[in-house]
């Protein structure tokens, strides 16, 4: 997961990935010189190093899975300061299999009170593996759909940038509508995206309808009737 400085992070509810954004901060990290050892340490390196050796172990054991969240948003090229945890999407009857073999590489695992993941804790990090995505089982076809990128120097399945804006979508109601975190992850995945798929899910819902047409407005992306076939519209 991850957030900008100044902006409140989104809500992680039943799958739904939390809202990243991107991350502005021209702060060169590593910097020498006597203050270096007091500075924090970078997270958004402990996070990928996480994601890392987990995505690497699952791979070993042939496990079925896709990385998803904000370091799915990181791996398909959107810049962000990763502040929260890592998030694997995997079938929730390879959950056991799944726990043994980190388990085995020594990494704990255990359940929460929520029937729709286990978490596990990686280096000190965090880690989700979730069966179900905005509402919606994680099935064959979602892990299907992912892409092969790398994270980091490891290569590895990503969840698809339509799959991934999709959660985000899910995730607006009247109690959660932040539109601000999201447009700029519609903006700058806007090529990778299906806006007609996205539009035939959502599109007659108050607020995925809204924000869809807040991208119109915006030229984010094409307006719907002249969207046609393409995955993308609006200017560069």
């Amino acid at each position: 997961m991850a957030e900008l400085q100044g902006v409140e992070p989104g809500v992680v509810e039943r799958g739904v990935v939390e809202h990243s954004v991107v991350d502005h901060s021209v702060v060169e990290r590593g910097a020498a010189g006597p203050e270096a050892a007091d500075l924090p340490p970078d997270r958004t390196q402990a996070i990928l190093d996480a994601a890392k050796q987990v995505g690497s172990l699952l791979k070993a054991a042939n496990h079925r899975f896709a990385l998803a969240g904000g370091v799915a948003a990181y791996a398909h090229g959107v810049p962000l300061a990763l502040r929260h945890d890592v998030d694997f999407c995997i079938l929730r009857e390879d959950a056991d299999s799944v726990a043994g073999t980190l388990k085995q590489a020594g990494i704990e695992v255990y359940e929460p009170p929520e029937d729709w993941l286990i978490k596990a804790v990686c280096r000190g990090e965090a880690v989700d593996l979730i069966f179900e995505l905005a509402w919606r089982p994680v099935d064959t076809e979602l892990l299907d759909r992912a892409t092969g990128l790398s994270v980091d120097s490891v290569h590895m399945p990503v969840i698809a940038a339509t799959d991934l804006i999709g959660s985000l979508l899910a995730a607006f109601s009247e109690h959660h509508c932040d539109f601000g975190a999201v447009l700029p992850l519609a903006r700058l995945l806007r090529e990778k995206v299906d806006w007609a798929e996205l539009r035939a899910r959502f599109g007659a819902e108050p607020m995925p309808g809204a924000f869809l047409f807040l991208l119109e407005r915006l030229d984010v992306i094409a307006p719907a009737k002249a969207a046609g076939t393409g995955s993308a519209g609006g200017t560069p």
